[in-house]
């Protein structure tokens, strides 16, 4: 199982998959950094001042990230940055759903206007689809790890797929 979970074409494709869905989601984000700062802001998770500069940064690290997955550059790294940024996701809409507040999750613009229900049935669906995005990130991040000798004492240099 271990050997089909980490082949090189499975991880080829976790990769791109992954990539795209970040490349979309930053795009979407970096051409309305307002209407983002708006998202972030419904979360009521961040002080007032931390607004404008995530709006401005998290899109560009979501853009790396995807462009990086996808290009097959600096795989690891991307791998752990997209697994921290969507465990962060993940957190701050589970937060937002235990306290019964429904929030647009921001990920790929704005969305048309929903009753409070419909906004929180899409958060569950929003928060199912990052769990499905993490367990990619987390295949990324494993086929990326250094393999280690037999005798386990020094990491071995991954081959490139």
């Amino acid at each position: 199982m271990k050997r089909l979970l980490l082949h090189s074409k499975l991880t080829l494709v976790v990769r791109i998959v992954l990539g795209l869905f970040f490349i979309a989601a930053a795009l979407t984000k970096i051409l309305d950094p307002p209407g983002f700062a708006k998202a972030i802001w419904a979360y009521e998770l961040f002080p007032a001042w931390s607004l404008n500069p995530l709006a401005l940064v998290l899109p560009w690290l979501e853009l790396f990230c995807g462009l990086a997955l996808c290009l097959g550059i600096w795989i690891r790294a991307a791998a752990w940055w997209a697994t921290t940024l969507l465990l962060s996701f993940g957190l701050a809409l589970s937060i937002n759903l235990a306290r019964h507040h429904p929030v647009d999750c921001g990920c790929f613009g704005a969305t048309t206007h929903m009753s409070e229900a419909e906004r929180i049935a899409d958060m569950r669906w929003s928060l199912l689809r990052d769990v499905g995005l993490l367990i990619l990130a987390v295949q990324a991040l494993w086929a990326s790890a250094p393999i280690r000798s037999a005798t386990g004492s020094r990491p071995v240099p991954v081959p490139p797929s």
